[in-house]
């Protein structure tokens, strides 16, 4: 087999996407509103072809290409496969809440595809540049994603928060790079790995290089103190939009801690697993408390995300392999339970209203038992309670802190995680015990009906049987 050859078959289904994504651009310049539902289709075609070219990826190992600069193994596979299936499910959810609001337009499909290039990129890259040109495809395709609703001063507003804070983001991890470079002569992060390990004179602007890299990091999963975008964003942007940010990137962003931290500057651990800490515990007392005070639904889940990413950062604070696979479970976990939350929402909306409110949920069970029961089943798994995927996600979290001989920290992840419980067991008050404001039955496509129901049962699925998906995420480290 030639390089070449090695080369175009790792990254068949990258290069499939970008043309499908060129493809679905230039046929929806020429076709009319009333026939965009094609837009739509094609996107959804592109999303299902990547999906099958990465299930026929046979990985033995690691297998590096393109002169060092993408690297094709489990976990790149397995994250790119549930990134490609949270945005279809995405794309889903949204086709009716666009509609509605007279914004189904074919550039929504064309930047979340790209967005998806941009993930894929982050995840398989073995190189600094490729980490920074995945990082910015993704986030200049979200900065126009939030300001989509161009009548929308919020959507506005939030877009140029958005921008603006990512560009000083962006900024500090190029030069966090750019020093990384200076000091180790290499681009390569398998070659900066060595570099590190036999720093001595140089160690000093390694940790200050580590530093750069962590703060753009944190800005970019929403860890406090760098989450100043993070509410506004959720809450500004459209529904539709907000669904696709809180979900899929945070499994790319995972994807790049784990190639730059644990890859590239391992033997920087004691270090960087300090910064950890405290950025984690920051982060939960932050999300926890203030979510509590929200009564916007998209504000409080932006707060509960934010305490997520604390338990994330958690998993990935331990350093062992089990604790990068309870790091990768929680993170899945999220994605799939954020996905069908914000879907509740975009279901409850209709044209005119956003139900963005905590009153909008007002005796949802009298509208509609069932999808006030799925509500119910992702927000208990979000507060972590059994039999829920949540449950094991923290579960699994506290095992390998408590391991690491760090009790007093996952005592304190407990402690704000009751907390926590709180504002997620008021959304099922509310659907429950509260009389209905809207009287309206709820009426919604039968394919979002069956997606959002699958999507729901899933989380119940997989916290009764956690084991597979747990053996999924040991299995790539």
């Amino acid at each position: 087999m030639t390089l070449e050859a090695l080369n175009y078959l790792t990254a068949w289904p990258e290069i499939f996407l970008l043309g499908m994504a060129c493809i679905v651009l230039v046929v929806d310049a020429f076709i009319s509103d009333d026939k965009r539902d094609f837009s739509y289709l094609l996107a959804q075609f592109s999303l299902a072809g990547t999906f099958v070219l990465l299930m026929l990826a046979q990985i033995d190992g690691r297998v590096v290409s393109f002169n060092g600069m993408f690297v094709q193994d489990a976990m790149s596979v397995v994250l790119k496969l549930f990134i490609v299936a949270i945005t279809a499910i995405t794309f889903v959810y949204s086709r009716d809440y666009l509609k509605d609001r007279n914004i189904f337009k074919g550039e929504y499909y064309v930047l979340g595809l790209f967005a998806v290039l941009g993930m894929m990129l982050m995840v398989s890259a073995n190189n600094l540049l490729m980490i920074y040109l995945g990082l910015e495809l993704l986030s200049l395709c979200l900065y126009a994603m939030v300001a989509f609703n161009r009548d929308n001063g919020n959507a506005s507003e939030a877009a140029m928060k958005y921008f603006v804070l990512g560009a000083i983001a962006s900024g500090m991890l190029l030069y966090g790079m750019s020093i990384l470079y200076g000091l180790s002569g290499s681009l390569v992060i398998s070659d900066i790995a060595v570099a590190v390990n036999q720093a001595t004179d140089t160690r000093i602007g390694m940790v200050f290089a580590l530093v750069f890299i962590l703060v753009a990091l944190a800005f970019k999963l929403g860890a406090v103190p760098f989450h100043m975008w993070v509410p506004d964003v959720y809450q500004g942007s459209p529904t539709a939009v907000t669904a696709f940010i809180g979900t899929a990137p945070k499994l790319a962003g995972f994807a790049m801690i784990i190639r730059l931290l644990v890859e590239g500057m391992g033997d920087l651990q004691a270090d960087w697993q300090q910064m950890l800490i405290i950025l984690a515990v920051l982060s939960m007392a932050t999300g926890n408390v203030i979510a509590i005070a929200q009564t916007n639904i998209k504000r409080m889940l932006a707060y509960s995300t934010i305490s997520h990413v604390g338990f994330i950062l958690l998993g990935i604070l331990a350093g062992t392999k089990e604790a990068y696979a309870s790091a990768m479970f929680y993170t899945i976990a999220y994605a799939v339970m954020s996905l069908g939350g914000f879907g509740i929402i975009m279901l409850l909306a209709r044209k005119g209203l956003e139900a963005e409110n905590l009153d909008d949920f007002k005796g949802l069970n009298q509208r509609s038992p069932w999808f006030a029961f799925l509500m119910m089943v992702l927000m208990l798994s979000m507060a972590g309670v059994p039999p829920t995927l949540g449950f094991w996600a923290k579960l699994a979290v506290l095992k390998v802190i408590v391991e690491i001989d760090m009790v007093w920290l996952a005592l304190v992840a407990v402690f704000f995680s009751i907390i926590g419980i709180f504002y997620y067991l008021r959304v099922i008050k509310v659907m429950y015990f509260d009389e209905a404001v809207d009287d309206q039955p709820l009426s919604c496509g039968r394919d979002m009906q069956i997606t959002l129901s699958s999507n729901a049962l899933l989380v119940l699925a997989w916290g009764l049987y956690p084991a597979g998906l747990m053996s999924l995420c040991l299995s790539v480290f």
